[in-house]
């Protein structure tokens, strides 16, 4: 059976919004590229299909931005091809290298991580919270940044029930984050 980890950037306050200034570093950006590269799929709702699309996906042209340096491309080079499983029943399409998924999220979830492949690498703010309450998500993987945001969506905000955890592993950055993974309990 694939696990499915919850991985995100937060805050020190538990800020989870993209626009909290969480500043990319050399390391952060290796650490996320190495992840997205080993995913079997990367799960999203349409929020952050739509975000990470914006952000990530390949120009028509083929030339990356001219703001992308060279981590910025191999992130993106990473997050472009992987296949990725969109969870909404309000978004019209989704085409870059994307299955849309109208069904039940909790169910089609189910159905994922029962088929053969790689793990699932499962992103955003709203859906996680779903499927944690349904016991599906397997490890949390955050990468953790000095910085307090003092507002913004929050990591897990709404869950319906207490996640013990158990921590696999740690890892520090010379810039002050800390990567750190957890086995989620029963």
């Amino acid at each position: 059976m694939r696990r499915l980890r919850y991985a995100i950037n937060t805050t020190l306050d538990g800020c989870c919004h993209h626009e909290a200034g969480l500043p990319p570093d050399d390391e952060s950006m290796a650490f996320w590229t190495g992840r997205v590269a080993g995913a079997g799929a990367l799960l999203y709702g349409r929020v952050t299909y739509s975000m990470m699309e914006s952000a990530w996906r390949r120009p028509a042209d083929g030339d990356w931005p001219a703001w992308m340096g060279e981590r910025e491309t191999r992130f993106a080079e990473a997050i472009d091809a992987a296949p990725k499983v969109v969870l909404s029943r309000t978004l019209a399409a989704a085409d870059w290298h994307a299955e849309l998924v109208r069904d039940d999220p909790v169910e089609t979830v189910r159905r994922l991580k029962e088929q053969p492949g790689d793990d699932l690498l499962l992103g955003g703010v709203r859906l996680p919270v779903a499927l944690v309450d349904a016991g599906l998500v397997d490890e949390l993987e955050l990468l953790v940044h000095p910085l307090v945001a003092g507002h913004g969506p929050t990591l897990l905000a709404g869950l319906q029930r207490r996640v013990p955890l158990e921590l696999v592993d740690r890892q520090g950055f010379g810039s002050g984050v800390v990567a750190q993974r957890f086995r989620v309990g029963p």
